[in-house]
């Protein structure tokens, strides 16, 4: 029998001792499985449940708004959000104005790494872009989630093996299970009208691509910011500002 699964995040209002094993053998009266449960940021407490019933939730919802000790603030089916926020026991920072955008740090590195490799994971085509100054860590990252995906990544641009920029690919490399990756100053600093022509025919392919600096691309291209699914930023703190100095288009 299908389960079902199901994203529950409660706020703990005072952190009696035993709280958590009340919670648990409510959930275990119930007939409600506990597949993963994590702190989330701020006496929150988030666990991936399945029940076989949706009138098992029902119940739990139920029971938990009477518990003076716990609020409830998410309760639904689970999205990529909620499983990483479990597994890392923190949110992935999105911009207030731009739900596609996606914010992180140095020191998040390894939840960025989990992020991306979800995203490239599923299916079709998919346009990422990633902004961030020199030597952040961006092409490290993308490389780290395209193995933890079971990518193979293909640099079409890229300053990582000495400037880098193809004007053709390998008739193996025409594969969904391929990751392809651009640099945005390569691609229109220094390529060639073939290189243009070989990223034109990347970009409507059905595949997983990251754009490193995605508003250089944007900005000399025909494509725009629409273009892209996910927008991630990534900085060695939080009030580091991104900028496109000239000397940057250099690197």
């Amino acid at each position: 029998m299908e389960t079902l699964e199901w994203y529950l995040e409660y706020e703990i209002q005072h952190n009696r001792p035993g709280l958590l094993g009340d919670i648990s053998s409510l959930l275990g009266m119930l007939s409600i499985n506990i597949k993963t449960i994590n702190g989330v940021e701020n006496q929150r407490r988030g666990m991936l449940l399945s029940a076989e019933k949706e009138l098992q939730i029902i119940r739990l919802h139920s029971i938990l708004r009477t518990m003076e000790h716990v609020h409830i603030t998410k309760s639904r089916e689970p999205k990529l959000r909620d499983r990483l926020a479990v597994r890392h026991g923190r949110y992935i920072h999105r911009d207030v104005d731009d739900k596609k955008t996606f914010r992180f740090v140095r020191s998040e590195i390894g939840l960025l790494v989990d992020f991306m490799a979800e995203l490239f994971k599923q299916e079709g085509s998919k346009v990422i872009g990633i902004r961030g100054m020199p030597r952040v860590g961006k092409t490290e990252s993308i490389v780290a989630a395209s193995v933890s995906a079971n990518k193979r990544w293909l640099f079409v641009s890229s300053t990582l093996l000495k400037q880098t920029a193809r004007n053709q690919l390998l008739q193996d490399e025409y594969n969904e299970d391929n990751l392809f990756i651009i640099d945005g100053i390569v691609s229109t600093s220094r390529a060639s009208e073939r290189h243009w022509e070989l990223v034109r025919e990347v970009m409507r392919l059905p595949v997983a691509k990251v754009i490193e600096h995605p508003d250089i691309f944007v900005r000399d291209t025909e494509f725009t910011l629409d273009h892209f699914d996910y927008i991630i930023e990534l900085r060695n703190h939080d009030d580091e500002k991104i900028i496109y100095e000239p000397e940057f288009r250099q690197i």
